[in-house]
């Protein structure tokens, strides 16, 4: 049995604040790979998109999440983790994976500071092109999805609970 729960999702979906929830709920340990890749930088997610570019962060990522190796964590991921065929096997051989699901509206009433968010993205991409081409990809790999629009965050952890 896997031992971890991963959260996958858009920016903005909730995947850090239910995580939080989760873990405390069910006594698991948590972990942020997006805090984790700020960390072992020592820069934030922007800088090293500004550095480098997107592909950079994207690359960075799959080299921390190939490096996870732990047990009872919920683990939220960086939105950008499931363009990784190589951290998704990663995270799908030791978790349980689960899409955090939310419709474009209400991501955009979420995020407000796109441009500086640090979001792994090509430079003349939109919101919305970026929002489409990840659905399919966050729907390829998940084992569970969440209908993230009605209900709270408080409710959010209870459901994905119930669920496994």
């Amino acid at each position: 049995m896997k031992s971890n729960l991963t959260l996958i999702g858009m920016p903005g979906a909730g995947k850090s604040t239910i995580g939080v929830i989760l873990a405390k709920n069910l006594g698991l340990g948590f972990i942020d790979t997006d805090v984790l890749i700020q960390i072992n930088q020592q820069k934030p997610l922007q800088q090293i998109i500004d550095e480098g570019g997107h592909l950079n962060l994207r690359a960075i990522e799959e080299k921390e999440i190939l490096k996870i190796n732990i047990e009872n964590h919920v683990i939220a991921t960086g939105g950008s983790v499931a363009y990784s065929e190589k951290a998704m096997a990663h995270l799908l051989s030791i978790s349980k994976i689960i899409f955090l699901e939310v419709n474009f509206e209400e991501i955009k009433k979420r995020i407000k500071n796109f441009e500086i968010r640090g979001i792994a993205k090509a430079k003349n991409q939109t919101f919305k092109d970026l929002f489409k081409e990840r659905q399919i990809l966050y729907k390829k790999y998940a084992e569970i999805t969440v209908d993230c629009n009605e209900l709270d965050q408080e409710e959010l952890a209870a459901q994905i609970a119930k669920s496994i």
